[in-house]
């Protein structure tokens, strides 16, 4: 098992397969950012894909998780996924739904029967805006695609204020007759997306938006869920928030990550990083290095912050951008 000195047990590996994206959400992939920032970074081939997840799931990984970037646009995305489903172990993947169509073959031939799909506003011609592409309705016929496949379709909407706040009761309108979970993500900070404590819609705004349409009630939530989970009485879908800014889930958390250059971060806000991608190409155990990031693993939010409520400084804050990180 990896276990850090907070006894958290960590069995979810999320595996970023590029930096790279078709879309330019501004919150994730900074349009300020130097050109060439993500190109000359050296990427983990499907051998050492393959190789490293093999090890973390002798170290008792459960669960690996692929993100990007935007994770189909790497050419060899259907190899790392027929790859990956010969492990003993739960596949799914985070994208922006746009490639979905031509994947769903290789969706179930890998066993993957969760699909996150990002989509942060229902109006067309906003989503173009924040995406800087036109594709809201081709996100909107692959969703459908993945719901008539019977895939378990999640919606990742980042909620910024004055952005796209006053669509959230839109958002639990789609549960309503179709079986989604929608989850209603507070805004973070990272590196070049220009956070500030004011753009945060919280975690209680959320549900007092709600309850002035809809009558919700709780439901059951797993230790390590980063998602606390509601539902809408004859709602065939659930809705949910991710509460990182201003209620964080961090004492429960059972999540590793592992940037498609190959360095492994124990915390989304962690500052430092262990070049496991560096050792295995010197012939090194990484085992050892894992098991310490794990140890190292700090008690919330990678040591860097707190809560909304203590009027975080952002500027402080070390890190990589959210699409060099991995979603």
């Amino acid at each position: 098992m990896l276990t850090d000195q907070y006894n958290r047990v960590h069995n979810y590996l999320r595996i970023s397969l590029t930096d790279k994206c078709n879309l330019r959400c501004t919150y994730c992939n900074p349009i300020d950012l130097p050109r060439g920032y993500f190109s000359h970074s050296v990427k983990m081939s499907p051998d050492e894909i393959e190789i490293i997840a093999g090890i973390f799931v002798a170290q008792g990984i459960k669960k690996i998780r692929l993100t990007g970037g935007e994770p189909l646009v790497r050419k060899d995305a259907h190899e790392i996924m027929h790859r990956l489903a010969k492990l003993p172990v739960e596949l799914s993947i985070t994208t922006n739904g746009v490639f979905v169509h031509e994947f769903i073959d290789t969706f179930r031939e890998s066993g993957i029967k969760s699909v996150n799909v990002s989509l942060d506003t229902l109006k067309s011609k906003k989503n173009q805006i924040i995406t800087g592409r036109d594709v809201f309705e081709k996100v909107r016929d692959n969703i459908r695609l993945l719901l008539e496949h019977n895939f378990h379709v999640k919606i990742n909407t980042v909620v910024i204020r004055d952005v796209n706040e006053k669509e959230i009761p839109d958002f639990v309108a789609l549960t309503k007759d179709e079986p989604l979970n929608v989850r209603f993500i507070e805004f973070m900070p990272f590196a070049g997306n220009h956070w500030t404590k004011e753009n945060v819609f919280s975690h209680k705004e959320i549900l007092d938006l709600i309850s002035l349409q809809y009558r919700y009630v709780p439901l059951h939530n797993d230790i390590h869920d980063t998602a606390i989970k509601y539902k809408v009485p004859g709602h065939q879908g659930t809705f949910a928030i991710i509460s990182t800014m201003s209620r964080p889930f961090c004492s429960g958390c059972n999540r590793l990550r592992l940037t498609t250059d190959g360095k492994m971060k124990n915390c989304l806000f962690s500052k430092s990083e262990a070049d496991i991608l560096g050792a295995l190409r010197q012939g090194q155990d990484i085992v050892p290095l894992i098991k310490q990031c794990v140890w190292e693993k700090e008690e919330a939010l990678g040591g860097q912050f707190t809560t909304i409520q203590k009027n975080p400084d952002a500027s402080k804050i070390q890190n990589r951008s959210m699409i060099h990180i991995g979603g």
